[in-house]
């Protein structure tokens, strides 16, 4: 039977670094709308729905899904692990597994996207699944563009069983520092190269805006499915572009939780092919 896949785009316009992001304008929709076309073009990606808050502030999140034609759960608002787990319920409970993107990576590239979910389901056709995958941890890809699989029973261990705070707001550390309990995999970028620190178009912050809008008006007119080694070769001959948020390379949300994470340098078993 093949596997059902449900892919979780978490969204929400409380932002403490920039309010709102999520429906910022990016060519002739938001960056929300931008998102949500790319992950839509993924070929693996299965079922597409947005999981945002029940805060009223948050209704235009699901407004503009609606004109997608994406679905939206709402739940907790700092708990993503329940969100991810209730949503998944609300979706219907045949899916076996369940991806998760945040909403702050608007250039995502479908490729990726497909890439890391083709090792996933590889490995579960072979037998010799993963509970946990992603290419996130260890590190390896341009920032902003977050992939990670769980399958359904992992995820509802880990509903019950994570219980400190940075466990339930960040969804996916419990897997990471319980590899004792959990099968998990990762894949590299091409030819183990890590330009995680060397490349940002993730959204935290004013000036990633500001660079991710001239990647996106430089390329979208010719190309609006741009890959991610479009963007490397746009920012690497375009250093006026990719000077603009320079100064937050490497700011990433583990990175500031280094203390609590117990796993943050030793990574995880690596698949690179």
């Amino acid at each position: 039977m093949p596997t059902k896949i449900l892919t979780l785009i978490q969204t929400r316009t409380g932002s403490s670094r920039l309010p709102g992001k999520v429906l910022m304008p990016l060519g002739d929709g938001t960056i929300q709308s931008k998102m949500l076309e790319r992950v839509m073009a993924s070929k693996l990606a299965g079922t597409v729905a947005l999981i945002t808050t029940r805060e009223a502030k948050d209704d235009p999140c699901v407004e503009d899904g609606k004109k997608m034609g994406v679905d939206t759960y709402r739940g907790e608002t700092l708990d993503l692990l329940d969100r991810h787990y209730q949503a998944w319920r609300h979706f219907g409970a045949n899916f076996d597994a369940v991806v998760k993107i945040p909403s702050d990576c608007p250039l995502i590239d479908p490729a990726i996207i497909d890439r890391v979910l083709k090792h996933f389901l590889d490995a579960r056709d072979s037998g010799h699944s993963y509970d946990y995958f992603s290419n996130l941890h260890p590190q390896s890809y341009p920032d902003g563009n977050d992939v990670e699989v769980m399958q359904i029973d992992a995820l509802e261990r880990a509903w019950k069983e994570a219980k400190k705070p940075i466990e339930r707001e960040h969804t996916t550390p419990y897997f990471w520092d319980n590899p004792e309990k959990f099968r998990i995999g990762n894949v590299l970028w091409e030819k183990g190269i890590d330009l995680s620190q060397d490349f940002r178009w993730t959204l935290d912050y004013r000036e990633d805006y500001e660079l991710i809008s001239a990647i996106y008006n430089a390329l979208s007119p010719t190309k609006p499915l741009f890959t991610v080694e479009n963007i490397v070769e746009l920012l690497e001959n375009r250093p006026e572009i990719r000077s603009i948020n320079q100064k937050y390379l490497g700011d990433a949300w583990f990175q500031r939780h280094r203390h609590e994470l117990k796993t943050m340098d030793a990574g995880t078993k690596t698949c690179s092919h």
